[in-house]
């Protein structure tokens, strides 16, 4: 009986994706063909495409009483005032009767900003789909696309990730044009280039590749596209879809791309010859290549002064290896090498582990999983909550687990320092790096001690020199060596010094600024 009625399961199936593979076929048949003079044929091929679409408007109507014509369109994706005010009120006048052909009355009659021709169906479908609207008349073999989009968006406000003291306040949205405008006003040279391909099976997600003629290499842009196109998939949500597809090294715990939804800091990158990849319906644009000392800085490094800017981003490379190491070094000095540490130390630390129970290895993995639980917590929770949940909820657990003996008061410290130091780092995926490497150097520290530690520390050196991101080494500047790179590496130099772009920009226009820069007293002056 479970036999037959499994058997009986699976030919309905079959049956009806027997069903859907035809009917996608003749789908695809009549998106291949093209529109004829004929307006009820037209229509008709429409209307089987748009079965179960509710939300599609077939609008007919009459040109002076003589011509039939009909607007087809999305409802929620179409301005309907502009459409009665500038396309139906001029068109169904008596003063179009004497109009015979199809350009008079666009040309004419039709007060739209932006208009297309089009004859293939598909080219209709794929239009109407993005919010044109689609005018056809009798005895006409072209349909006419109307630039009327209206759909809601959100209005240009500052990033919550990558907030600065000083510095532009503007973010990007989901909004592609809306990106690519605010990308224009910053970069208003013609030379900067967009060239927009479509991602996704059924989305067809807009992905527009950013880059200036001129200071972006040619291989770079081929190998972007390259990657871009090689994508086939159903949809694409977000531009981290898109950044899992055209990365090396899909496995390395490091980002080789940047993500950023600062339009400063993308129009920054196109500067240097860098390419910004932008995605409808996300606000992050992703920057390639990048170098590990790239996902180092932030934004607000170059809006300070070069002094400060220095000794941040040194503060933040410190902090970064302290986030990475410090929670290893204390299990592999408590576990293997005491005799490492003062004396009194060494007392006041032994005195609060007397009732612990477990080995400092244990102590360290459970209060690391817990601090990951509680910032996990954080930024899932609603705003309103999610940072006082975090901060008490720490507080909370740290003082219970010493209170219970589970762990010692130092080692709540050294996690809680830890986790600390990983918010300085200037790229949320970057310190997400450190977080992933954290554990295994723990463990290993408690298995061979600070032999453990070096000899992970060693393996993460050779990943990072085997590591490329679109061709370009991820230690250029320190491994390969380049001079000019140290200037803009380990330290903030002033702007005025930083007078060469990175070595991976075109070699055609190396030079960003003009001799006779450096800030002083003009020529002439007292």
């Amino acid at each position: 009986m479970w036999l037959r009625f499994k058997t009986k399961k699976k030919k309905n199936a079959e049956l009806r994706t027997e069903s859907a593979l035809l009917q996608s076929l003749s789908l695809h048949d009549e998106q291949d063909e093209g529109l004829s003079g004929d307006l009820q044929h037209n229509l008709n091929v429409l209307q089987s495409i748009y079965t179960e679409c509710p939300d599609i408007v077939f609008r007919p109507f009459v040109i002076h009483g003589k011509k039939q014509a009909a607007l087809i369109y999305f409802e929620g994706l179409s301005n309907c005032e502009e459409m009665n005010e500038n396309v139906l009120a001029p068109l169904m006048s008596e003063n179009s009767a004497d109009i015979q052909e199809i350009k008079g009355i666009v040309e004419q009659r039709l007060s739209i900003a932006k208009v297309n021709y089009v004859q293939a169906v598909d080219e209709c479908v794929k239009h109407i789909s993005l919010g044109y609207t689609l005018l056809l008349i009798d005895g006409f073999d072209q349909g006419i696309l109307l630039a009327l989009m209206k759909f809601e968006k959100r209005s240009v406000e500052e990033p919550t990730a990558e907030s600065v003291v000083r510095g532009p306040r503007e973010g990007f949205t989901e909004t592609l044009y809306v990106n690519t405008s605010i990308l224009r006003r910053k970069i208003r040279s013609p030379l900067m280039k967009f060239k927009t391909l479509k991602i996704g099976r059924y989305t067809q997600t807009d992905v527009s590749i950013a880059y200036i003629l001129g200071l972006a290499e040619e291989q770079l842009l081929e190998e972007v596209r390259s990657r871009l196109l090689r994508i086939d998939i159903d949809g694409v949500m977000d531009s981290g879809n898109i950044e899992e597809f055209i990365e090396d090294a899909s496995f390395s715990p490091f980002p080789q791309i940047i993500s950023t939804e600062r339009p400063d800091v993308a129009a920054s990158a196109l500067l240097e010859g860098r390419v910004v990849i932008l995605t409808e319906g996300s606000p992050f644009a992703l920057i390639a290549p990048v170098t590990i000392f790239s996902l180092m800085q932030a934004s607000e490094d170059y809006y300070e002064r070069f002094l400060l800017g220095t000794v941040i981003r040194w503060m933040r490379f410190l902090l970064l290896g302290v986030s990475l190491m410090l929670p290893s070094i204390y299990v592999a000095l408590l576990a293997f090498h005491q005799e490492m540490i003062p004396t009194t130390l060494l007392i006041s630390i032994a005195a609060s582990r007397e009732q612990i129970p477990f080995p400092a290895i244990v102590e360290a993995l459970l209060m690391e999983i817990t601090f990951e639980a509680l910032r996990e917590a954080g930024i899932r929770l609603p705003k309103q909550i999610g940072s006082a949940v975090s901060i008490v909820g720490a507080l909370i657990i740290g003082d219970a687990a010493v209170s219970a003996g589970l762990v010692s008061p130092p080692m709540v410290m050294v996690v809680a320092f830890t986790g600390i130091a990983s918010f300085t780092s200037g790229r949320y995926n970057a310190a997400g790096a450190f977080r992933i490497l954290r554990f295994p150097l723990i463990i290993l520290a408690g298995s061979l001690g600070l032999l453990g530690v070096m000899w992970g520390l060693i393996l993460i050196v050779i990943h990072l020199c085997t590591l490329r991101s679109f061709g370009v080494p991820y230690l250029s500047g320190l491994a390969p060596g380049m001079r000019n790179e140290w200037k803009d590496m380990l330290v903030r130099a002033p702007i005025w010094s930083l007078k060469k772009r990175p070595k991976f920009s075109s070699d055609d226009n190396p030079v960003r600024q003009s001799a006779g820069t450096r800030p002083g007293p003009a020529q002439g002056g007292e």
